[in-house]
């Protein structure tokens, strides 16, 4: 008798483990696709200044601080090889991606300096709308933390 009761309790402790992770939920989606990995080339190339991986539209924009600072992917492409307000950056990390449909967000830290002296570090939001395996749009928030 004691293993039928045994048998029993697991099953439900099964059950119950199932719905509390979600299983039976909603899930969100999956954070490894190819906007995400378009998005993280584009974060890659601010640190490595090779554009080559970054797909921008041809009449890609980017806005930072409701400023446009990008106003083609030719634009973008070069400013990320040879723009100076890259040539500060020495790192990013903390990068966590949400996405919704063609909208991925990515949310990092972003240390800055010269000679490998940091100055300061600012906390980016960047959310880019990928359509057709190419960027069309990053709209940046760069708020300094340190």
């Amino acid at each position: 008798m004691r293993m039928t009761h045994v048998a029993v309790l697991a099953a439900a402790a099964a059950a119950a483990f199932e719905l509390g992770t979600g299983i039976a939920g909603a899930t969100p989606e999956p954070l490894d696709t190819v906007n995400v990995h378009l998005a993280g080339a584009y974060i890659d190339a601010l640190i490595s200044h090779d554009a080559s991986a970054v797909r921008f539209a041809p009449n890609a924009t980017r806005v930072e601080a409701g400023l446009q600072t990008g106003f083609s992917g030719p634009q973008l492409s070069n400013d990320l090889e040879h723009g100076m307000q890259y040539s500060l950056v020495q790192r990013y990390y903390a990068l966590r991606y949400s996405t919704a449909g063609d909208v991925v967000t990515a949310r990092y830290l972003l240390d800055s300096g010269i000679a490998g002296v940091r100055l300061v570090t600012v906390d980016i939001t960047e959310t880019f709308v990928i359509r057709d395996g190419l960027i069309q749009t990053i709209d940046a928030t760069i708020v300094p933390v340190g």
